[in-house]
């Protein structure tokens, strides 16, 4: 028999990435929420992408004839759909281009961090002994310190800017993956593949980068979407203490420091980029969680059954189950 004829239909050939990519573009659109979320964050990006060349002057520029306009107010023009501050400055504008300046923080920390706790975890992980105990002892130095506080004395200490922030983000970041990597490859180091692997003479670097890495990655990724939310909502913070970014750049939460003082005449000016921030880390945290149970073999098949069909599996299993208590 053909090895087309093995196949079932709308199965993929091992190996084959485009046709594997086609299956997940399907799983997550089958997904309503998983979707919704892939677009926010799409649309977050191409703002971060494109906003500072397309918006860049409109967000600086003043106009003391449209000050404090509501939402809404399209007659002084497009720029104003979400209303101005107290400077005539479009909040529209500086939304979009705060997006990028956020962006530009949130995620260099966590690929920096990634990488960093990741080939370092690893490398613990699969040698063990000395190795292991130094490197999680260095992860509980760093886990020691809170994120937030770290970077406040650090940024308190020398000059608050976007280098300065993404160093020290990375820096405290570094032991979350570090610890995941760790436990993931001393666990696969006593598999039978890698037994094999040194059997026929192959490296211990690399063994980890063609049989180690790639079982680890998924979980890596997923926990680095989840610590992009709180790289992001961390930054915000520190802007909103002032210790931030610091003014004429523009991020979110110093669009809501800002605009806390006028939230009684002006409220739209820290509203808005604080919606940005909740709608931006929910959307994370959505996709994550879809991308934890779509990388997982043996959970996606809880994407292809309908819920209503699951939740009937779940409680035809638990009345079989009761009868054999029975």
């Amino acid at each position: 028999m053909s090895d087309r004829k093995m196949r079932k239909p709308g199965s993929t050939k091992p190996g084959s990435t485009k046709a594997g990519a086609a299956d997940m573009l399907s799983l997550l659109l089958k997904d309503k929420m998983a979707t919704a979320a892939s677009v926010v964050l799409l649309l977050v990006a191409l703002c971060a992408i494109v906003g500072p060349s397309l918006f860049g002057d409109l967000a600086t520029d003043q106009n003391l004839r449209s000050v404090n306009l509501a939402p809404l107010s399209t007659g002084s023009g497009w720029e104003f759909l979400l209303g101005s501050d107290s400077l005539g400055r479009s909040v529209l504008a500086r939304l979009i281009v705060a997006s990028s300046t956020t962006m530009s923080v949130a995620v260099p920390a966590v690929l920096v961090s990634l990488f960093i706790g990741s080939v370092w975890g690893m490398w613990a992980g699969f040698h063990r002994g000395w190795r292991e105990n130094v490197s999680m002892r260095v992860a509980d130095v760093i886990l020691s310190f809170p994120s937030l506080l770290l970077a406040v004395v650090v940024l308190y200490v020398f000059t608050p800017s976007v280098a300065n922030i993404v160093l020290v983000l990375a820096i405290a970041r570094i032991p979350i993956y570090l610890r995941t990597a760790r436990a993931e490859s001393a666990e696969l180091r006593s598999r039978l593949f890698v037994d094999a692997a040194r059997t026929f003479g192959t490296g211990d670097w690399a063994t980890i980068r063609r049989h180690v890495a790639p079982i680890v990655l998924p979980t890596l990724l997923t926990v680095a979407a989840v610590d992009f939310c709180f790289v992001m909502l961390t930054e915000s913070s520190l802007s909103f203490l002032g210790i931030g970014i610091q003014p004429p750049d523009v991020s979110w939460g110093l669009m809501v420091a800002q605009g806390r003082q006028e939230l009684q005449t002006a409220w739209w000016t820290a509203v808005f980029p604080g919606l940005a921030i909740i709608i931006t880390t929910v959307s994370a945290t959505m996709l994550a969680a879809w991308a934890r149970i779509a990388g997982d073999p043996g959970q996606r098949w809880r994407l292809t059954v309908p819920k209503r069909k699951r939740r009937d599996g779940k409680a035809v299993k638990s009345a079989h189950a009761g009868k054999e208590l029975a």
